[in-house]
């Protein structure tokens, strides 16, 4: 079995670096152990690994110092301190000047393992994130977004001037118009591109969990929290924390991320310690925050300090001289993603492409060329393989009507075909008799059946 992540264990007393290698190499970690900062410091520069456990109080170099030395060798090692009853305070002072952590002696196996475990999540969650940055980083750069039409350009002007200042910004538009990319594109351009991106779904998570997941909680702190867990705005700090969908924000959340903009500190769920933090914050929303303001859903004086900028991002269907170049950016994309062939795509699928309305915006486009992508046997892209099984939609983009429309027209047709027979119909339709009677009744549709003779 493949040893997990290395682990420097410093202690100056034999039975407590013994004990802890013994542990942790019971669940595979690799351990490496010191009686010393200096030893350790030694090792360090031979073995960098990412999570150092070290006694507090130690002759000659302590904890604190052997830290701050540590983290100049290896910037993104993690430390958990190991203290004694009576040095508490100096060990949550430790915390406050870096460390991750600490635990007392004496200490279970168990206690450990978890803290462990959950600093290495921690420590694969901000690996990820550089990681995805560093794939992400061009591709967010303003000159490599893929838009000529004249209101993306504009866009692309206030995210110049956006980039460069600390204001927060509020993003604006319909689901899949691309909000998270220019968030990040704010982002990469800025003077905290070096650090975390961080992006929470707001509508993704019910309120109690929101709460522990932007602020952290501590233990004990209710049924499940078994250790401290650092929140998002802990682990953006100096970087930039995305808040997408705000608007289902719920009004409680709302007064502390108020705060939190105010006064640039928090307090972990269940916790009195205040906690500083220094993150940019961008928003997101497809809602109408004004009127969320106006009914009362969504606090004024939060809307007037997140919409110190707003940048609000047209349709697809307002920026069609995009459409092909988006298509043609995905294309080449998801052929070498598939390892396909595909080269372009006929004069009818580009027909097709820039007369449907594209309702799922830059997010449909991208879903149905991958697909396409997928699904095509030809070195074309044909309309076929953008809307398989979908003639509603095929007959809705080539005749420039709205789908409703055609979709209400081609029912009526398969209901006359078959004389007004619903069972018939929707067996033609793919559908249940159920969703094809609520349709009739949505549309008002009436058909006449045809006599015997």
């Amino acid at each position: 079995m493949q040893k997990k992540a290395k682990i420097l264990v410093v202690d100056d007393e034999t039975i407590v670096r013994e004990s802890l290698r013994d542990w942790l190499d019971d669940i595979d970690y690799q351990v490496f152990t010191a009686e010393s900062g200096s030893q350790a410091l030694e090792i360090l520069e031979k073995e960098r690994m990412g999570i150092i456990i070290t006694d507090l109080v130690m002759p000659g170099m302590d904890g604190i110092d052997l830290m701050k030395r540590a983290k100049e060798i290896v910037p993104t090692a993690e430390v958990i301190i190991i203290t004694a009853f009576g040095s508490i305070p100096t060990a949550i002072n430790a915390v406050r000047e870096g460390a991750y952590d600490y635990i007392e002696k004496p200490f279970c196996p168990e206690r450990l393992a978890l803290l462990v475990e959950k600093l290495e999540e921690h420590q694969g969650l901000i690996e990820e994130n550089i990681s995805l940055n560093k794939k992400l980083e061009q591709r967010y750069e303003f000159e490599n977004i893929t838009a000529k039409s004249p209101k993306m350009q504009q866009v692309i002007e206030l995210i110049k001037v956006v980039a460069q200042s600390n204001a927060t910004v509020l993003i604006t538009g319909e689901s899949g118009t691309g909000k998270e990319l220019v968030a990040r594109s704010i982002h990469s351009q800025s003077y905290r591109r070096k650090k975390p991106f961080i992006a929470v779904n707001c509508a993704a998570l019910p309120e109690s969990l929101l709460e522990s997941e932007l602020f952290g909680h501590e233990k004990g702190s209710f049924t499940g929290a078994y250790a401290q867990k650092k929140g998002k705005f802990e682990v953006a700090n100096r970087g930039t924390l995305f808040l997408d969908e705000i608007g289902d924000m719920s009004t409680n959340i709302q007064v502390h991320l108020l705060r939190v903009l105010e006064e640039k500190e928090f307090t972990r769920v269940g916790g009195n310690e205040l906690v500083k933090t220094d993150v940019r914050v961008v928003t997101a929303t497809n809602r109408d925050i004004k009127k969320a303001v106006t009914s009362g859903a969504f606090r004024e004086d939060l809307y007037y300090r997140l919409n110190v900028v707003t940048i609000e991002l047209p349709p697809l269907r307002e920026r069609k001289e995009d459409i092909p170049l988006l298509a043609q950016h995905f294309l080449e994309q998801f052929t070498v993603e598939n390892q396909k062939k595909t080269i372009g795509f006929s004069p009818e699928a580009t027909d097709f492409l820039l007369k449907y309305e594209w309702p799922g915006n830059v997010r449909e486009l991208e879903n149905a060329i991958e697909r396409a992508v997928i699904l095509t046997k030809n070195s074309y892209i044909e309309v076929g393989d953008l809307a398989q099984d979908n003639p509603i939609l095929v007959r809705s983009a080539l005749s420039g009507k709205s789908l409703d429309e055609v979709e209400k027209n081609y029912i009526l047709d398969v209901l006359a075909g078959t004389n007004g027979n619903n069972s018939e119909a929707a067996r033609i339709l793919g559908i249940t008799r159920m969703t094809l009677y609520n349709k009739i009744k949505t549309f008002g549709l009436t058909v006449k059946k045809l006599g015997n003779g």
